[in-house]
């Protein structure tokens, strides 16, 4: 059970799961598995039921939904925004992971320049 709404479990694949992000695309969702597991997490990256994927941004055309996915880590202590706003997160090139970054706003983000700095 979770404490707050920020930090919630889930059994994912048969093993407990701190919830990343739920309904997301599969893109994000490969992007989200390639970064935590480049920061040594055993990542979760399954399909939403339907029932409770209540996402209506991701039909197509022709009135079909885009399948969206749960992503989770085994690590049940994890917590995204603890994890990004305590800087814990790195990427590939060796940065850390901002906000930015993680929402993949600006994937070119330059931490050499205090954010009240930037324009």
């Amino acid at each position: 059970m979770a404490i707050n709404k920020n930090h919630e479990f889930d059994e994912l694949n048969g093993k407990k799961c701190a919830i990343v992000e739920k309904n997301v695309s599969e893109e994000r969702g490969d992007f989200l598995k390639k970064l935590l597991e480049f920061n040594g997490f055993e990542v979760q990256l399954v399909p939403t039921p339907a029932s409770k994927a209540q996402n209506t941004e991701n039909e197509t055309a022709d009135g079909q939904t885009n399948p969206t996915y749960t992503i989770g880590v085994t690590h049940v202590g994890f917590n995204a925004i603890n994890a990004v706003f305590g800087r814990l997160l790195k990427r590939e090139d060796g940065q850390i992971v901002t906000l930015a970054y993680w929402q993949q706003k600006n994937v070119n983000t330059d931490e050499s320049i205090p954010y009240y700095q930037k324009n």
